[in-house]
């Protein structure tokens, strides 16, 4: 993905499905629910969210996922929903009779999905903490050892 200015480019990938049948509010609703959590977690998120548009953004994030697996060379464990963003589609425009030989406006609202992921590293547990904790439960084990060989 080409980055702006002197920021440093993380690996990724992204995908697009344009002209999906879905309000744009709507899809946004779900959309929200999944910008900046890890891949895995968001597709689980998405595959019990009541929503009829969460399919949808389920496609197109197991897209991106796929994209940066196969194109990109990627882990797809250490992936992260970076972007995720909702634009209008053309809308399609149909009329509907209404009483006294009147028609009223029917919009059938289309929209683009856009998903992007990229690499983050792992994150490594704190082993500084595991080693000041370590010696005190060295030192508590000592010291029950000698009160048991004391008592005997």
């Amino acid at each position: 993905m080409p980055g702006k200015g002197d920021a440093p480019v993380l690996p990724g990938a992204r995908a697009i499905a344009r002209h999906v049948r879905i309000s744009p509010m709507k899809a946004r609703r779900v959309v929200n629910l999944v910008r900046g959590l890890p891949a895995k977690e968001a597709l689980t998120v998405l595959q019990f969210a009541p929503q009829a548009a969460s399919e949808q953004v389920y496609k197109v994030l197991a897209s991106a996922i796929a994209n940066a697996e196969n194109n990109e060379r990627l882990d797809p464990d250490a992936l992260l929903v970076s972007e995720a963003f909702v634009d209008e589609g053309p809308t399609m425009k149909r009329f509907r009779p209404r009483a006294q030989g009147r028609a009223y406006r029917i919009r059938k609202r289309t929209c683009h999905i856009t998903v992007a992921v990229e690499a983050v590293a792992p994150a490594a547990p704190k082993k500084s903490a595991a080693k000041k904790v370590a010696p005190a439960k060295q030192a508590e084990a000592a010291e029950t050892e000698s009160k048991t060989e004391g008592a005997e």
